[in-house]
């Protein structure tokens, strides 16, 4: 049975970058967005460690953007799953679903990107391949040509549905249409927040890969406004505001295309960029409270040098193995063992799975996933 394009939006071609963007309509948003963000941002750089406070949102952020492609997972599933599975040992995810794989394959995706840029490397083509190759080394995904460009036509649509709604750039004319984002996404001289709308907005036009565009596509707004230093580090998350207001994402991306609105689709970028900020504010400002009413109790409670190195495995690793937590906190493994027999009596763990055979215990940091949690 063949595709029904009658109705389907095609890609704008030779219409991008656009001739003219009404700077006066979007002036306020701008501002909005940008000074929301500069509030967010003031908050990370306050924070000693924001890679300790702000990790399991990077798990939440996978979540919401692989659900967003309907791959269904949840925190709780892709932080056990981490927990047991190591890069060199494949046969444990035999034991989970592959959404769950796939979800935990965006999050390390996400943290190869923010190594490479760290390492100095620049946001291009050749990062966007490699964070793709990752991303679909596993999974549904696997046979969709992982870091490589697509060579057939690709359509957008829902799924299960034979009705097409939007047809992305012809494979012939893809190098040029990311020869051009790139140059967009090097140019200073724009403002990074739209340049980081107009970018966002083309690649998701563009659809440059087989699969796993839309998850990209939303990693690289994160790695844009890092990148220009617009954020201290590499967490904000807006994969949750799209979900929430899906409709009117897809309808403003398809409108670039159909009616060449490109202010109707900054207006509502720049509400996005402001709304999620001052959530990522609200939770990043709850997760390090907690953080702060927990030193002193773990260090009461544990009674050791190691206290704070304790509770900065578990900020970062809510749910962990007892092997791992042994081998891996920087903590004599006596005294790591002693710890979580210490924090279980006194409830501040929960157990998830119990040690069987070779199997270790699997552990969660219940009262931290309770704020990380949607």
């Amino acid at each position: 049975m063949s595709l029904d394009t009658s109705q389907a939006v095609h890609y704008h071609l030779g219409k991008f970058p656009p001739g003219q963007l009404d700077l006066g309509r979007l002036m306020p948003g701008l501002l909005n967005a940008t000074a929301a963000l500069a509030r967010y941002d003031q908050m990370l750089r306050s924070l000693h460690n924001s890679e300790l406070f702000l990790a399991p949102l990077r798990g939440q952020e996978a979540v919401v953007s692989s659900r967003m492609e309907g791959t269904i997972s949840t925190l709780d599933e892709i932080l056990q799953l981490e927990a047991e599975y190591d890069d060199d040992d494949a046969s444990a995810s035999l034991e989970f679903r592959s959404d769950a794989i796939e979800t935990l394959l965006y999050r390390r995706a996400l943290n190869t990107a923010q190594s490479r840029l760290e390492q100095g490397q620049s946001l291009s083509e050749s990062l966007l391949k490699s964070i793709h190759r990752q991303l679909l080394s596993f999974g549904r995904g696997a046979g969709k040509s992982p870091g490589a460009y697509k060579h057939e036509q690709n359509y957008i649509g829902e799924r299960g549905s034979r009705k097409v709604s939007f047809v992305p750039i012809a494979p012939e004319h893809l190098s040029g249409g990311m020869e051009a984002l790139f140059r967009l996404v090097g140019d200073g001289a724009m403002p990074v927040l739209l340049r980081t709308a107009l970018a966002h907005a083309e690649f998701e036009a563009l659809h440059p890969f087989e699969d796993g565009n839309g998850r990209v596509g939303r990693m690289l707004i994160t790695l844009m406004l890092w990148q220009d230093k617009a954020i201290a580090a590499p967490h904000f998350y807006i994969s949750r505001y799209f979900e929430d207001n899906k409709d009117e994402y897809l309808d403003r991306l398809r409108h670039v295309s159909s009616q060449n609105d490109w202010d109707g689709w900054c207006e509502f970028f720049f509400v996005a960029v402001e709304k999620q900020a001052i959530r990522n504010l609200d939770a990043a400002q709850s997760i390090s409270d907690f953080y702060d009413e927990m030193k002193p109790r773990f260090t009461d409670l544990l009674a050791s040098k190691y206290a704070v190195t304790a509770l900065d495995y578990l900020f970062t690793n809510p749910v962990f193995s007892n092997s791992r937590f042994t081998r891996s906190a920087g903590i004599p493994p006596q005294t790591a063992a002693r710890f979580t027999r210490v924090l279980l009596h006194e409830g501040l763990l929960q157990v998830v799975r119990e040690a069987a055979g070779r199997r270790p215990a699997i552990y969660r940091f219940e009262s931290l996933m309770k704020r990380v949690r949607v």
